[in-house]
């Protein structure tokens, strides 16, 4: 089907047209977009999800149309603004894996303004939680492990996003990951007009105080996903979760058997507290909060996949010395890491392992060049798996289950099987491919990571060929 983007006729024809039968609009947009159903509408325009005929997988994408209803010509202009806003906050994050990724931003040949990005497919988690019923402590403790990375990029880029809530989250079908979208709200916010008062926007129940006065924050954005957070737990509206008599938070009189532990209650409390400076000032500082607090046991869930119990980090994590012998700067790869961006930093270790080697022109390494491998760079590369993974994540990790099985350097096909069951790199008998990899800490084996450097390429089978023997050589090494 092609649906017509004429506002006035919405006509829907077959998959081929270049026009529509009905009125005789365009339905391709700049020759490649085609909009095959409406997938949201507002005041302010309509959302549809296409495709895009120019490429040859021809891949779903969405079209964001500005059509507003009638309005006065102020409340117009300014509408028009944020629309442009949109594209520009959009396309100024760049490409970050959590953020739809902006395609194009035009005036059509009927005056509107269309802005064409990534399409997610998946629930948002209004959505899942109609489905699925409330989220529980654990879900909670992985929805801000997702969010919080994404809100500490964005705000690093002066961005605020200023309209979190569950809607504008969706758990992406493909990998489970959590993507932040819909940034038609967003801020830009420079030194020259953070104190300036600006459009008071946002979604009513989740809005923080200040914003509320066009005030907004970083904070902001913490205060939003706090409240989120609390609809979550208990289904309830934020408005019923306030007591407006005594001017506080009640959402604890609201768990029906859903228990939260003081440690995650207490983190919960500081995000939606109304002054901002008693809020956390920054997602890195909530993250930390997260990682100190002792783990808790998760009961069963109803994600798609299974969760893994998190393990808990030491209170005060030791900082890693980027020790190298070889002159590696990993400064990289530990950002990657803290950001929790597990497939970039696997590809980073693959990186800075093949440049330690002097292997970065073949793309994998022999025998001798593990068993030549400096002892300094292996347990920088694996120190910072493990401490940003909460030792879930790293070559030590990898080893230990390795030699468990019996394990040695020398390479056991049968050993071999059994560990790539183990830590998830086979499947049904079969080793999945590297694009197969699910990068994730909730979801991913203990384990399961790095893998990059046992496929060279995507398209290569993860454990497989010549690299096993190297891989059995890495993992007895007796400084892991």
């Amino acid at each position: 089907m092609s649906l017509c983007l004429n506002p006035d006729c919405s006509h829907k024809n077959t998959p081929t047209d270049k026009f529509c039968h009905k009125c005789g609009s365009q339905l391709l947009l700049r020759e490649r977009y085609r909009a095959l159903k409406l997938i949201g509408q507002g005041g302010f325009g309509k959302t549809f999800q296409a495709i895009d005929e120019d490429k040859p997988s021809k891949p779903y994408c969405v079209i964001k149309q500005f059509f507003p209803s009638a309005q006065g010509t102020g409340t117009l202009q300014k509408a028009a603004e944020l629309f442009k806003e949109e594209a520009i906050r959009l396309d100024s994050l760049g490409r970050y894996p959590q953020i739809p990724e902006l395609y194009a931003y035009f005036t059509g040949n009927d005056g509107r303004q269309y802005l064409v990005q990534e399409y997610i497919e998946g629930q948002n988690l209004e959505q899942e939680l109609k489905q699925e019923g409330v989220f529980n402590e654990a879900k909670i403790k992985h929805l801000l492990s997702e969010i919080l990375p994404i809100l500490e990029f964005i705000h690093s880029k002066q961005v605020i996003h200023r309209d979190i809530k569950p809607e504008n989250i969706i758990r992406r079908k493909s990998d489970n990951k959590l993507i932040l979208v819909d940034f038609g709200a967003a801020k830009f916010v420079s030194p020259l007009n953070r104190s300036m008062t600006g459009t008071i926007i946002g979604s009513a129940e989740y809005i923080a105080p200040e914003q509320g006065n066009g005030k907004a924050v970083n904070a902001s954005d913490l205060y939003s996903l706090g409240v989120t957070c609390l609809y979550l737990l208990t289904g309830i509206s934020p408005f019923d979760l306030f007591d407006g008599g005594e001017h506080q938070w009640v959402w604890r009189q609201w768990l029906v058997d859903n228990p939260v532990s003081n440690d995650s209650g207490n983190i919960l409390d500081k995000l939606i507290e109304f002054g901002t400076k008693k809020r956390y000032q920054s997602a890195s500082e909530v993250l930390q909060a997260l990682q100190i607090k002792t783990s808790v046991s998760i009961p069963q869930t109803t994600i798609q996949k299974p969760i893994n119990p998190v393990i808990s980090v030491p209170q005060t994590p030791p900082s890693i010395q980027l020790k190298s012998a070889k002159g590696i700067d990993y400064r990289n790869l530990e950002d990657l890491l803290r950001r929790q961006q597990w497939k970039q930093a696997d590809e980073e270790t693959a990186t800075v392992m093949l440049q330690a080697a002097n292997r970065t022109k073949e793309r994998w390494l022999r025998v001798e060049d593990i068993d030549n491998f400096p002892c300094e760079d292996l347990r920088t590369i694996d120190q910072l798996w493990v401490k940003y993974s909460g030792g879930r994540f790293g070559f030590s990790v990898q080893a230990k289950i390795y030699r468990e099985l019996g394990g040695t350097q020398e390479y056991n096909e049968e050993i071999w099987n059994t560990f790539g069951d183990k830590i998830g790199w086979r499947v049904n008998d079969s080793w999945i491919y590297y694009r197969d990899v699910t990068f994730d800490l909730w979801t991913s084996p203990r384990g399961a990571l790095p893998c990059h450097l046992q496929s060279a390429f995507s398209i290569v089978t993860v454990g497989w060929g010549s690299g096993r023997r190297s891989a059995c050589s890495l993992l007895s090494r007796r400084d892991l």
